[in-house]
C-alpha cells in the first residue's frame, strides 16, 4: 500500500504541531505494579512454561490500553508517581502529556530473560508473547497502540505479526525489523568484554566498559563534539580525556542496576531478532533519527515500504542519535498526540 514519508525541519517555526482535541475532564487514575502468572513456549527449547511476568498497569479507569516499551535498559516503570524517582518516559507519559494518563492506561513489562524462561536464549517473539498472555490475563482484549523505542519497537513489530487481533495501531521509535550487522558487531564486543569479565573474574570492571562502548553508540557525533571538546588534564600520571568522566560514570551507574546475565541476553535478543515486514498489516508510524548509527534511517525507510499496512515515517533532526526516543521529548510529544487513536 502507498505509504507517507514526512521529514521535520529543524527551524523553530516549522516545528510539528499537535492535533487539537476535545478537553478530557480529570479523572481518578488507577495503578497497579504487580505481576501475573502466564504460560510461554520459548522460540528457543525449553517447552511450555509457567512465567511470571512483572508489570505496570496505570491510567484512568476503563480507558483504552496503550503499551509502551523502551530499550533493553528499560522496566515496567515508564511512568512513577509523584515523590518518587521518574519513570524513564516521565515527560511524554502522564497527566496531560503526550500520552495522557486522562485518555488512556498504560501497559508496560519487564523484560523477560532465559532463566525466567528455562530456555537457551530469548526472543523479541517470546516478549511480545509474554505481553499478549498478558493482555488476556488482565481482560484488556484489545490494545489501542503499541509504542515501542529501540528493542521495544522490534518487539512490537513482533507483536503485531503474530498478533494483530489484540492491536489497532504501531507507534515504532529507533527500531527496525532486523539489527544492521554494523550495530551486531558493536554489540557483539560489548558481550565479548563482559565475557571476558566473567572468566577473569572482573564482572563489574567488565560490565561497565561494555556499557562505556555502548553509550558510545547511542549518542551522536554532534553532541559528544560539543561536549568534550575540551583538552586532556593530567591526573595520577596519565592524561585524561574530558568524555572519559562521562564514561566512566555511565558504567558505573549501570553495574548498580543490572545484571550481567540478563545484559547479555536482552543483547543478543536484539540481534536474533527479524520480523518480515510483509506480515505486519498493522497501520503503523515509524519515528527515527538521521543521526542514529544503530538503527540507520535506511532501514527504516526499508520497513516502511515493505510493511503490510499503511506505514508513515517521521524523521527528527536530532544531535542525540539512538538516544533521540529519550532526549526529544518536546518535539516527539506531537507526533505521538497525532499517531494515538
Amino acid at each position: 500500500m502507498s505509504a507517507q514519508l514526512a521529514h521535520l525541519p529543524t527551524t523553530a517555526s516549522a516545528q510539528p504541531q499537535a492535533v487539537a482535541a476535545s478537553p478530557v475532564r480529570p479523572c481518578a487514575l488507577t495503578r497497579q505494579r504487580s505481576t501475573r502468572r502466564i504460560t510461554l513456549e520459548p522460540k528457543y527449547g525449553g517447552g511450555a512454561q509457567g512465567v511470571e511476568v512483572s508489570y505496570l498497569w496505570c491510567g484512568a479507569p476503563d480507558a483504552p490500553t496503550v503499551v509502551v516499551q523502551g530499550g533493553i535498559s528499560a522496566g515496567r516503570d515508564v511512568v512513577a508517581p509523584e515523590g518518587e524517582a521518574a519513570g524513564w518516559w516521565q515527560a511524554l507519559v502522564g497527566d496531560g502529556r503526550a500520552i495522557d494518563l486522562n485518555r488512556y492506561r498504560v501497559l508496560s513489562i519487564d523484560w523477560l530473560s532465559p532463566a525466567e524462561l528455562g530456555s537457551t536464549a530469548v526472543s523479541s517473539e517470546d516478549q511480545a508473547n509474554a505481553i499478549s498472555a498478558l493482555v488476556d490475563a488482565l481482560g484488556i482484549g484489545r490494545i489501542a497502540a503499541f509504542v515501542g523505542s529501540s528493542y521495544g519497537a522490534m518487539v512490537g513489530l513482533a507483536f503485531a505479526r503474530r498478533h494483530p487481533w489484540q492491536l489497532d495501531q504501531l507507534v515504532l521509535l529507533a527500531g527496525a525489523h532486523r539489527a544492521h550487522p554494523m550495530a551486531t558487531a558493536l554489540r557483539s564486543v560489548q558481550r565479548g568484554i563482559v565475557r571476558l569479565g566473567q572468566s577473569s573474574g572482573q564482572l563489574d570492571e567488565a560490565l561497565g566498559l561494555a556499557r562505556q562502548l555502548a553509550m558510545t553508540t547511542y549518542r551522536g557525533s554532534e553532541e559528544f563534539a560539543r561536549r568534550f571538546a575540551g583538552s586532556p588534564e593530567l591526573r595520577e600520571d596519565r592524561f585524561h580525556f574530558p568524555v572519559e568522566d562521562y564514561l566512566d560514570q555511565a558504567g558505573r551507574r549501570f553495574v548498580e542496576r543490572f545484571d550481567a546475565e540478563r545484559f547479555l541476553a536482552l543483547s543478543e535478543s536484539i540481534d536474533l531478532h527479524d520480523v518480515p515486514p510483509e506480515q505486519v498489516p498493522t497501520p503503523t508510524t515509524l519515528i527515527g533519527f538521521p543521526s542514529d548509527r544503530l538503527v540507520p534511517l535506511a532501514d527504516l525507510c526499508e520497513l516502511q515500504r515493505r510493511l503490510a499496512g499503511l506505514a508513515t515515517l517521521e524523521v527528527v533532526e536530532s544531535p542525540y542519535g539512538h538516544d533521540g526516543f529519550l532526549k526529544e521529548t518536546d518535539r516527539l510529544a506531537p507526533l505521538l498526540r497525532q499517531a494515538l487513536p
